[in-house]
């Protein structure tokens, strides 16, 4: 069975891995159709990702169609097509008997610490398959990244009547930005990039230029306020870092982007103005399910999001074009030949 392995920091060779045994009680072989490629993957490729080591099979925006099922398993039946949850979580520690599985002491997230779904097939427990008789392959690989920016909306559930800004309009900014559309939210969007503003203005999001000075554009846009709930997408320091001063006094800052360093604030600033500060990561199956819904009813749309997708023999030399965000390319994707 053949696999996509990142053996090295920009290096992508075939292996030949051993075939997947019957799936044991509660799990589920599945066929790979769809591979998205995120943040984390090029990050990976650059040797820029924290809990990573190599060769790693990368992989976790995911496409799958159910091939057998292991005894027990009664939510799936061969031939559906499914998302998948990527986080592997122990299910015992404080965080997972609390329901927050997305942030388990002990998580296996594939294609991270665990290798992923750039290969044929795969066992997978079948907790972490999500079935739809109606979503395109590349909606089902879209699923993970959406939940993302879900989970991070639902961390401080902003109203109707409050004013949002979202930083970085890369995937993960807009996946929350379709959190907002379906909340009936219209947030502003922040970003330096020319093709992710245009793109983002395309979208009929109101923009704002990162490049020049913010706080000035934003308090315009909002008659003279600064926005009550910012989420941070970019995982990049100094975003982070001087976002702190573009949140309302009593305001929420959600951080969503990663960065596997030191943050720092001015406490003063802080304190001042009793900023509320979150840090979301990954997703729930509560997540999935209800962005697939979304997904199913037509409230959220990732059609203009998708580029078109890749063979495995093309990877390789489309990962540098990907790492460019003046290449206007939002969510590269993979098909894996059946």
């Amino acid at each position: 069975m053949k696999a996509l392995c990142l053996t090295q920091p920009g290096q992508f060779d075939f292996n030949d891995l051993p075939e997947p045994a019957d799936p044991a009680p509660g799990q589920a072989l599945v066929r790979i159709h769809r591979i998205g490629i995120c943040g984390t993957d090029l990050h990976a490729y650059q040797g820029r990702q924290t809990f990573f080591t190599y060769p790693r099979v990368l992989g976790h925006e995911l496409a799958v169609e159910v091939l057998k099922t292991g005894a027990g398993v009664s939510n799936l039946t061969p031939g559906q097509f499914c998302s998948v949850e990527p986080f592997m979580n122990c299910g015992g520690c404080p965080a997972c008997r609390l329901g927050k599985t997305n942030c388990c002491e002990f998580m296996r997230t594939l294609g991270v610490h665990v290798d992923g779904g750039m290969t044929e097939r795969i066992l997978l427990p079948a907790a972490k398959l999500h079935p739809s008789g109606s979503l395109t392959l590349d909606h089902l690989a879209a699923v993970e990244p959406l939940c993302i920016g879900a989970h991070a909306w639902a961390r401080v559930e902003p109203a109707a009547s409050d004013s949002v800004l979202v930083i970085g309009a890369g995937p993960i900014g807009l996946a929350v930005m379709e959190a907002a559309r379906a909340a009936l939210v219209q947030p502003l969007v922040m970003e330096v990039s020319r093709a992710r503003l245009a793109h983002a203005a395309w979208m009929g999001w109101k923009t704002i230029d990162g490049r020049a000075e913010a706080e000035e554009q934003i308090r315009q846009a909002l008659g003279g306020s600064l926005p009550r709930m910012v989420f941070d997408c970019t995982g990049n320091p100094h975003s982070m870092m001087a976002c702190f001063r573009l949140v309302a006094h009593g305001g929420a800052l959600v951080f969503v982007g990663h960065y596997p360093g030191e943050i720092t604030f001015q406490n003063p600033n802080f304190h001042a103005r009793e900023i509320s500060l979150y840090a979301s990561r990954n997703a729930t199956a509560s997540d999935f399910r209800r962005v697939m819904g979304l997904l199913e009813s037509g409230r959220i749309d990732v059609k203009p999001w998708l580029a078109r997708p890749v063979t495995p023999e093309e990877v390789s030399g489309q990962f540098s074009i990907w790492l460019d965000p003046e290449a206007g390319i939002i969510k590269p994707m993979i098909a894996w030949p059946a």
